[in-house]
């Protein structure tokens, strides 16, 4: 009776700890929202080649001379790159399209003024979330380690499982709040970051 009680202790504390990396992993990762941008390509020069618009003529001279009036015979999306980025609570990734690697930037920056309260509430509330979790699974040990009595294991077990589950609440909550600010921002963002197409990451 006491080992099984003692497995299923340790089968608890086992499967909290998992679910504490994995939210802590979450928070501090920008893999919750990716997809594309639309960019418009470059003009095409000496060291870019390629993905770049080709005005055609004398490129050193139109590049010197802003007078000069550039046609070009790419029309619709032809005209546009479309890069990777990838969006978390503290910043937003795009690729680079004019050197390797990526550019990032705060998504906080990035929110509307009329999001910033909601976002930051968000924050708080995964903090809280993640809080939770560890007084939750600081009491799945000390059930594991430090309780004799039956009756004591029950009461420590209760108080865990009612942590685990207001936090599971309130993870869902700042997820959601996480959500409407992103949506926003895809519509009221600044306009060379609004994305063209995107979906949930692995870090959501």
């Amino acid at each position: 009776m006491k080992t099984n009680r003692r497995c299923r202790a340790l089968l608890a504390v086992s499967l909290n700890l998992m679910a504490l990396l994995f939210s802590t992993t979450a928070f501090i990762t920008t893999h919750w929202c990716e997809g594309t941008q639309r960019v418009p390509k470059p003009s095409c020069g000496k060291e870019k080649k390629t993905n770049c618009l080709n005005y055609g003529g004398n490129e050193t001279a139109n590049e010197t001379n802003q007078n000069v009036v550039h046609y070009s015979w790419e029309t619709g999306d032809d005209r546009f790159l479309f890069r990777y980025f990838h969006t978390g609570i503290w910043y937003s990734c795009e690729e680079n399209i004019n050197a390797a690697g990526e550019k990032c930037r705060s998504f906080i920056d990035l929110a509307p003024a009329s999001e910033k309260g909601v976002l930051w509430l968000s924050v708080v509330s995964e903090v809280l979330y993640i809080m939770l979790l560890v007084v939750g699974f600081s009491l799945m040990c000390l059930e594991l380690f430090h309780s004799n009595s039956v009756i004591d294991g029950l009461k420590l077990n209760a108080f865990a499982a009612v942590f685990t589950v207001l936090s599971g609440l309130l993870g869902m909550v700042a997820h959601m709040m996480y959500t409407q600010v992103f949506q926003v921002t895809v519509s009221l963002g600044p306009e060379d970051w609004r994305p063209h197409s995107w979906d949930y990451g692995w870090s959501f």
